[in-house]
């Protein structure tokens, strides 16, 4: 199968790593030609980790790359494909812009899919003459880790393309859950809730960051403690899904000041080193100065 991805950044070059992985040829596709090999190498880093891990052998990374090709021609990306995943950043009117640029490029039967994680595929889609082909598909970060994708019904979509969906997905050795096209989903609704609680206990002092992440991971069985997971998504990429909520269902996603003012600040996380914790080398070295001492922060150990 012929799969390309639009965005070589976390999430697009994570789902084209796992694409290529499951035997897929894979084109992946950015705005210039550092972007797209920033994206390989990135794989490529990862996919080395795995063999130092023993989880992945020699021949399968080399085989894996060998099925990755990358350019910054969008209608070269997608010709020929029969999924086509957009990865581009979370906004709904670049979103959109995307689609319109894919079916002129694409055939008719060539599914079209967004990985958004919060907006509305329906109205990402309906720019589309053929809407029925849209669906969505959310990964979630990292891609080769995460087992789960959330499939997201528009009120376009066709049977067939859910179908296509579900089966294209379990090929990629992931679990599917298919929801429909509401505010948040499922998962980032129900995901962006426990964040954003952890986020007002921490802006109010009832405990540090590292507290309230055991909390979740030892006392809940959690992979990964809400505000580490916060750092890992993106302080800037929750405060607009907390936005985008809160116009859509309320005052309860209204965002924490303390947010807002790490956003302000350029803190956005492990992608800029520093979020509500600190960061080198992909690995959690310490508290954001920013918090320690001032709302609850605990000490370096």
């Amino acid at each position: 199968m012929q799969v390309a991805v639009l965005g070589a950044g976390t999430m697009g070059r994570g789902i084209a790593q796992v694409c290529a992985q499951a035997g897929n040829e894979v084109r992946i596709r950015d705005l210039d030609d550092q972007l797209v090999d920033d994206g390989i190498d990135a794989i490529a880093e990862t996919l080395q980790g795995g063999v130092d891990r023993q989880k992945v052998t020699p021949s399968e990374r080399r085989e894996t790359l060998d099925r990755i090709d990358g350019t910054t021609d969008l209608a070269g990306a997608v010709d020929g494909a029969d999924v086509v995943i957009e990865a581009v950043p979370e906004d709904l009117e670049l979103k959109r812009e995307t689609f319109a640029q894919i079916e002129p490029s694409v055939a008719d039967e060539t599914i079209i899919a967004s990985n958004t994680s919060s907006l509305s595929v329906t109205a990402i889609s309906n720019v589309l003459d053929t809407p029925g082909r849209a669906i969505g598909l959310h990964f979630f970060n990292p891609v080769h880790l995460m087992d789960l994708v959330e499939i997201v019904v528009p009120g376009q979509a066709t049977p067939e393309t859910v179908a296509f969906a579900e089966s294209f997905v379990e090929e990629l050795g992931k679990e599917p859950i298919t929801v429909e096209d509401t505010a948040g989903f499922a998962s980032s609704r129900l995901g962006i809730a426990l964040g954003v609680e952890a986020i007002r206990m921490l802006e109010t002092g009832v405990a540090g960051p590292r507290d309230i992440d055991r909390a979740m991971t030892i006392g809940y069985n959690h992979p990964m403690g809400p505000i580490e997971l916060t750092d890992v998504v993106g302080l800037d990429v929750r405060l607009d899904i907390l936005e985008h909520l809160r116009d859509e269902l309320g005052e309860r996603f209204r965002p924490p000041q303390l947010l807002r003012r790490q956003v302000r600040a350029g803190h956005l996380g492990k992608k800029t080193g520093e979020g509500f914790y600190q960061w080198e080398d992909g690995e959690i070295v310490g508290v954001s100065d920013s918090i320690t001492g001032t709302v609850g922060g605990d000490a370096d150990e």
